[in-house]
């Protein structure tokens, strides 16, 4: 499909300021014992409160966000504001001792409905608490488009940055839609979302992991 999109060594941009590993072998399998992911804060047009949710994989290689009111459009039924929806997302992150973990790929997925002339923008970041620099990526759609759409942005295994072993660090996730009426027919309508209505869409960031040094634990 059009609209599926590969970001070969995104999520290593992303966490553009890298944190020392040095000492950190790594774990054959992920660890045992149940991982924890909690919602902090959420702030942003496109996710107002309720609208958000977290839920871990069970074997804890993944968690997912959930949004069920996270749409932009444009057209003469949509407020100016409406063109842009974005998302502010501070995770607490709580892994079992002895591990260390980095985000490996993250998929997006949603729907839009783009006029011919009209084009829709998915943006997101994301980055440890403490991180100097936020790096981001950009996924473009043009019109006429009306199906679902996803994008990936995954790095190779030797290029991961990981969390500080022995240290609580929060995860922050930046997302924004966007929309605009370009040359589309005037009095058109286009939108472009990333919600749940249908029960199916939602955002996977998957883990990789590693085993601390002894000295870490």
């Amino acid at each position: 499909m059009s609209g599926v999109l590969l970001a070969g060594g995104a999520a290593a941009a992303l966490f553009a300021s890298a944190l020392s590993t040095q000492g950190v072998s790594p774990a054959p399998d992920v660890p045992p014992e149940k991982i924890q992911v909690n919602v902090r804060t959420v702030n942003g047009s496109g996710c107002p409160k309720g609208t958000a949710a977290v839920a871990v994989a069970g074997d804890n290689t993944a968690f997912t966000v959930t949004y069920s009111d996270y749409l932009a459009q444009v057209g003469p039924d949509a407020d100016p504001t409406d063109i842009r929806k974005n998302c502010q997302l501070n995770l607490d992150v709580h892994i079992p001792q002895g591990f260390t973990y980095a985000i490996a790929e993250v998929d997006y997925r949603g729907y839009a409905s783009l006029q011919r002339g009209a084009r829709g923008t998915e943006k997101a970041s994301y980055y440890f608490q403490g991180s100097a620099d936020t790096a981001s990526r950009t996924h473009d759609f043009n019109g006429p488009y009306r199906d679902n759409w996803q994008t990936t942005d995954s790095t190779d295994y030797s290029a991961l940055v990981w969390a500080p072993c022995g240290q609580d660090r929060n995860l922050n996730i930046n997302s924004e839609l966007r929309v605009n009426a370009g040359s589309s027919p005037a009095g058109s309508t286009s939108f472009m979302a990333m919600d749940s209505t249908d029960g199916g869409v939602n955002t996977i960031y998957h883990l990789a992991w590693k085993e601390c040094p002894s000295s870490s634990r």
